[in-house]
């Protein structure tokens, strides 16, 4: 089984609550630790936060994210003027209430990605492998394959990334 959420949200600091409450009801469901869902929730709200922030002078983004296998992938599709990732960061001050989102997400994401489309806005991609509480709904629906033909769960994480594409057709398929 492989389970995708998709959303178009506008660009309000309303809208992160509503992804945020929706996925971690669907990954609670699906029985993960309390601990990954808290760590994927505050990665979602600072990848969000930024493109509410930051995504001028789009009106809208897109939250992908996919489950498959082992893995929750998430996608913060914007279409704003576009974001350097690459330059160097200095670390906010300590006090700071701002700044922080990169550093955090770097921190809790097993994978992180970030495409900067040039004036068509940026896409932060993240991933984090799943851990599952005892005798979870998700064991046997997410990883039925593996457990069918004996395979095991896959334990590598970082160096060969699950992240596929399943952004709708458009600008937004083009993340590799």
């Amino acid at each position: 089984m492989e389970a995708t959420i998709s959303l178009r949200l506008p660009r309000d600091a309303a809208s992160v609550p509503v992804i945020r409450q929706l996925l971690d009801a669907s990954l609670s469901a699906l029985g993960v630790e309390s601990q990954i869902r808290e760590d994927i929730q505050l990665m979602l709200s600072e990848a969000c936060s930024n493109v509410i922030q930051h995504a001028a002078p789009s009106d809208d983004y897109m939250v992908s994210t996919e489950l498959y296998r082992d893995r929750c992938v998430i996608k913060v599709v914007d279409a704003g003027d576009g974001f350097d990732f690459s330059g160097p960061r200095s670390s906010p001050p300590s006090t700071s209430e701002h700044g922080r989102g990169l550093l955090i997400m770097r921190a809790l994401a097993d994978d992180i990605r970030f495409v900067n489309r040039h004036e068509r806005g940026s896409i932060v991609c993240l991933e984090k492998k799943l851990r599952f509480v005892k005798d979870a709904p998700g064991l046997s629906l997410l990883l039925s394959e593996e457990l069918e033909f004996g395979e095991g769960v896959p334990e590598v994480v970082g160096d060969d990334p699950h992240i596929r594409d399943h952004l709708p057709t458009g600008d937004h398929a083009h993340v590799k």
